[in-house]
């Protein structure tokens, strides 16, 4: 893969961020339309105050200008960068001690922040990630997310008011494995780990790269919140990238694939149940690790 460094600016808007409790880092690639109803979103549904930064990937679509006219803090390259330098850029602008990370083609609903802020203040530590719980329109599988519930593809087909009248009695408990946005994370556990890992760029598996990073630094709280909900698109973005090769970079890296980590390890998509705890090295479990260290083998 080239490597580069990437050319970022960073633009401080003119919103009043002072006595915010989170600072939301969103990535954006021409995606204007998803932008603005992500942040409409969120200044509509947000119970606290929050200081919203908006990475702004190339911004041929009008993007970089409405950003800077609508007065949010932002950074911006002339070319994607993808995620994982677009979210790092951001972080050295956030003023708060809390990072929170959304994806632009998110619709944040009503309390979508309390829930997780109310999380956070029965945890009594900072030792944790929590990630908010995704609607979707597909359904594929992930037990993290409450699909199929279709209520559009785009902003231009979106049901608004349907979305609204009914998000809140899907039924859903809090799950375990916080991996993907939205999600929230206390910014010294960032810094701790380095943030995204720019090797994953433009983005492939960086979420879980990121979920073990912090595992390795002794955080075991990983939950995701029933009660935090956003609505998903589902990927606008990921299908007009070059993409990396997220699962061998993982494997390479961690020496497991990213798939065993979040089952075994996170227990992502289980009811929660608590703290996650290190997985009984049952015959499955080894099996795994012992493919894994096969498949590391003949694909380095």
């Amino acid at each position: 893969m080239q490597q580069f460094l990437p050319e970022i600016e960073y633009h401080r808007g003119t919103r009043d961020a002072a006595g915010s409790r989170m600072s939301i880092l969103i990535p954006s690639w021409n995606n204007l339309p998803f932008l603005q109803l992500c942040l409409a979103s969120i200044e509509r549904h947000s119970d606290a105050r929050h200081q919203v930064i908006v990475h702004v990937n190339e911004g041929s679509d009008g993007t970089l200008g409405w950003v800077r006219d609508h007065g949010y803090d932002h950074t911006s390259s002339v070319r994607n960068v993808g995620v994982c330098y677009a979210v790092n850029a951001m972080r050295s602008m956030a003023t708060t001690d809390l990072i929170a990370y959304a994806n632009d083609d998110m619709y944040l609903c009503p309390g979508w922040d309390r829930a997780l802020l109310d999380a956070i203040d029965d945890l009594g530590h900072d030792r944790f990630f929590l990630s908010g719980t995704l609607i979707e329109p597909r359904a594929t599988g992930n037990g993290a997310a409450i699909q199929p519930h279709d209520f559009g593809s785009s902003p231009d087909d979106f049901r608004e008011e349907a979305l609204l009248a009914g998000f809140a009695e899907l039924p859903k408990r809090d799950w375990s494995g916080a991996t993907w946005p939205p999600n929230v994370v206390p910014a010294k556990l960032w810094d701790l780990v380095g943030g995204y890992s720019t090797e994953f760029t433009p983005g492939l598996y960086s979420d879980p790269d990121f979920s073990k990073k912090l595992w390795e630094a002794g955080v075991r709280e990983f939950r995701g919140v029933a009660a935090s909900r956003a609505y998903h698109f589902m990927s606008k973005t990921v299908g007009r990238v070059q993409r990396n090769p997220g699962s061998h970079q993982f494997l390479a890296k961690w020496g497991l694939t990213a798939k065993t980590f979040c089952r075994y390890w996170l227990r992502r998509g289980e009811e929660y149940r608590g703290e996650c705890v290190e997985p009984e090295r049952t015959g499955k479990l080894r099996m795994q690790l012992w493919k894994g260290r096969v498949k590391r083998r003949f694909s380095a």
